[in-house]
Order: C-alpha cells, then structure tokens, then sequence
C-alpha cells in the first residue's frame, strides 16, 4: 500500500505541476501565428523536459531512467519506417476505397516552423506520457500495468475524442498500446516520437487528415466522403475504423516482436 500511494503521489505531483506551470506562461508579443504556435508548443516541451529531470535525477536518484540514446540511429530509422507504414496503409485504404480524395493545394507560410512546432508536441506528449511516468510504473509494477496507467493518461490528454464516438476513443487507446509495444520493443522513445511526429506532420499539416491544434495550417485539401465507419466523417482519419484495424494489427505485430525477443 505504501508503494502505491508514493507513485500515485508521484504522478500526480509530476503531472499537476507540468501543468500548472504551463498554465503561467505568457504569450509572445508577434502576429506571426507560426511563431506563436512554436512558443505554444516550446513552452510545455520544455516544462515537462524540466519536471523529467529534477524527478529522475533529483528524487529517484537516478534509479529510473528514461531510454533516449540506444541505438539512436537505428531506432530513429524503424520509427520513420512505422510511422510511414502507420500512416501510408491508412491513406492507401482511405484512397482505394474513394473516401477519401485530395481536391486542392494550399500556401503555407513558414511551414518549416509549423513542422517544428509539430515535432516538439510529438516529443512533449511521449515524454509527458511514455517517459519518466511510464517508467516509474513499470519499475515499480510491471509493463501492463504502466501500459495501463499511461494509457488512460494519454486518452484523457485527447479529450475531444469522447464528444467524437466511440470509434476515435478507441483509435487513440489503441494508439497508445501500439506505440509503447513500439517503445518496448526498441527500448527507446526515439521511435514512439518519430513516429507519432510522421502522423501528425504528414497526416495532419501536409494531408489535413488528422485534428492538431486548430490554428495548424495544411498544404493540401482532403475531403472524406462516403461510409461514415470507412471515411471517419467530419473526424476524417481520427474517426476512420481504418486506423482502428491497422492499430490491432500493429498491436498484433509489435506484441509478437516484443515475445520472441524475450524469449
């Protein structure tokens, strides 16, 4: 009992205070909407980055540690390569089944500092979720129950699925699992990030077919049509049992990976 309450009192405390923090922070005096949403999105990268630090090196001494630099190389390739795998098997069905069809081409201006933007959220939401929280749990029980834990935490970040159905509350749980069996397979978060950066980038800035902040630009102009349980309707992908039936099946792939490599 003890043990439990010190790492719930330890979530909370590590969660409460990013947030809290955040909720302080200024905005920056520019009209460039890229740069405000970059500040946006800095600013709870670096307050999670921040509570990170002090709470493995500070209060549990170094005794959990979040996995970032083995094999970095290596792990960054196979998140590029599930991330496109992710996201192209998607929108290869979504286009085969003519729900969805691309009807136009937007002008982004600073595209690059959007795409940045969109990579610090990527790496904040897998540190906030999959780092030091993921650990401690995992340390302290086991990877199902970390697994659990994070996953709640992560779909409750996500909040606007649950006005959406049911089906995109499902895509982003299984969401979650997929990408920590990802984690636990490559014993890295490069690759969680890496890839959960490709869906929001090209799915979302460059497509248009996936929900970012709603001042997020996008190149081109999707249109889903068609069978709501196929297209995911006004939620696009999010709302695509598509995604859902991908998810299992890399669920199904990564949970295999991850037995015979501890076998």
């Amino acid at each position: 009992m003890k043990r439990l309450i010190s790492t719930i009192l330890k979530t909370v405390i590590f969660f409460i205070s990013w947030a809290i923090l955040i909720s302080f922070t200024p905005d920056i005096p520019t009209k460039n909407s890229a740069l405000l949403r970059l500040w946006w999105e800095f600013t709870p990268f670096i307050a999670v980055l921040l509570f990170s630090v002090i709470f493995v090196l500070v209060i549990e001494k170094g005794k959990i540690k979040i996995p970032v630099a083995s094999r970095f190389f290596k792990n960054f390739l196979i998140g590029v390569a599930i991330g496109f795998l992710w996201l192209g098997s998607v929108v290869a069905v979504l286009l085969l089944t003519k729900t969805m069809n691309i009807q136009g081409q937007n002008s982004i201006n600073y595209i690059w500092i959007w795409i940045f933007a969109a990579l610090l959220n990527a790496v904040m939401q897998e540190l906030l979720v999959r780092g030091y929280l993921y650990q401690l749990w995992k340390r302290k029980y086991n990877f199902v129950v970390a697994t659990v834990l994070t996953t709640i935490l992560f779909t409750a970040m996500h909040g606007g699925a649950f006005e959406a159905g049911i089906i995109p509350v499902l895509n982003v749980v299984s969401m979650s699992i997929f990408v920590t069996l990802l984690l636990e397979y490559t014993g890295t978060i490069v690759a969680p990030i890496i890839a959960h950066f490709i869906w929001n980038v090209i799915g979302g800035i460059i497509l248009g077919g996936v929900s970012l902040a709603s001042d997020y630009p996008n190149l081109l102009t999707s249109n889903f049509h068609g069978n709501l349980l196929l297209s995911g309707g006004i939620y696009k992908m999010e709302g695509s049992m598509i995604v859902l039936v991908v998810h299992l099946i890399l669920i199904t792939y990564l949970f295999i990976l991850n037995k015979r490599m501890s076998s």
